[in-house]
């Protein structure tokens, strides 16, 4: 065969995929309305079971709905009469998924969740099938041509499967605002939570800031600016910021022999400000554009007041160290 044939083939399949996918609009009605609702009501979890192939799709769609503050986790339906069902609570939503609805390793399962009043989200292609007649909302898609040269292989029905729950997630997650910040709260690790960072959460706060009165005097500034390492002090007026002094404006006062040694004098006025809620991104894109080392962090409230309480200071030392580029 011409190798060069492997692409035609592989192209097929795609094409195939891609014009069965488009189905899925067969299955936005009342019922995924009603499954919507139900899912976004529920007091407890969203449990996924399914058997073969579509266990896989059941796992990968419980991790989905988890990562978007959705609890949810995958039953092996197999387990159900070896005590698994003891995970499952009356507070709980089944979502079942079998292509032909009468896989035999569900009916234990079924009869369970129907002998607790667990309410069910059944999702198949056969209407007349058990897990649909078993299931309190029924979502029924039509037939699928599987992809491979038999049409036989699960393939276009469990990329269906997969696109359908994706949209469960994605609904609800539009339904109840739900942000790149929210998200930062279940991907803290990896290079995905490093861009969902936000300046609160790389910012030194409390003690750690190195922050002292303008009536102050010069050799108090200096042992602070030592003590804190950040290379920058910042001068308060009334509790409030009044400007910055770095490093370097010490020690060219020291290097001069100079007598004038007033704080408020040395203190660079209109410092620049973020919002602990701007992304960690920006913060270090501000540093690299400015060519500045420390950013002074306030509430949102505060960014456009005259007066602002320092709420933490950013160096871009913190944001290189915790894997931004």
């Amino acid at each position: 065969m011409n190798k060069k044939h492997y692409i035609e083939l592989a192209k097929k399949a795609a094409a195939i995929q891609i014009g069965e996918l488009k189905k899925i609009k067969k299955v936005f009605n009342k019922n995924f309305i009603n499954a919507i609702e139900l899912i976004q009501n529920c007091k407890g979890k969203v449990i996924f079971s399914g058997v073969g192939k579509n266990s896989f799709i059941c796992k990968k769609a419980s991790a989905t709905f988890s990562s978007v503050g959705i609890p949810s986790f995958f039953v092996d339906p197999t387990g159900v009469s070896h005590g698994d069902a003891g995970q499952i609570e009356k507070k709980d939503i089944l979502i079942i998924i079998s292509n032909s609805g009468n896989t035999a390793e569900l009916v234990n399962l079924l009869k369970y969740a129907n002998r607790f009043r667990i309410k069910i989200i059944g999702i198949a292609s056969n209407s007349k099938s058990t897990l649909i007649k078993a299931s309190d909302i029924k979502i029924i898609y039509p037939k699928l041509k599987e992809s491979d040269p038999n049409n036989i292989v699960p393939t276009t029905s469990t990329s269906f499967v997969m696109m359908l729950c994706d949209c469960f997630a994605t609904t609800i997650m539009e339904k109840r605002k739900f942000t790149k910040e929210n998200f930062f709260l279940y991907h803290k690790g990896g290079n995905l939570g490093s861009s969902l960072r936000l300046a609160k959460d790389i910012m030194v706060t409390g003690k750690k800031i190195p922050l002292i009165d303008y009536k102050k005097n010069f050799n108090q500034a200096l042992k602070i600016m030592n003590e804190k390492k950040l290379g920058v002090i910042v001068i308060t007026k009334n509790k409030f910021i009044k400007g910055l002094i770095t490093d370097g404006d010490l020690r060219r006062v020291l290097n001069s022999n100079s007598n004038e040694k007033s704080l408020e004098k040395l203190t660079r006025n209109y410092p620049l400000v973020i919002n602990e809620n701007m992304p960690a991104s920006k913060a270090l894109a501000i540093c690299n554009e400015k060519k500045i080392t420390s950013l002074l962090v306030v509430s949102d409230k505060d960014l456009n007041k005259k007066n602002k309480k320092l709420k933490g200071i950013i160096h871009i030392h913190f944001l290189l160290g915790s894997g931004l580029k």
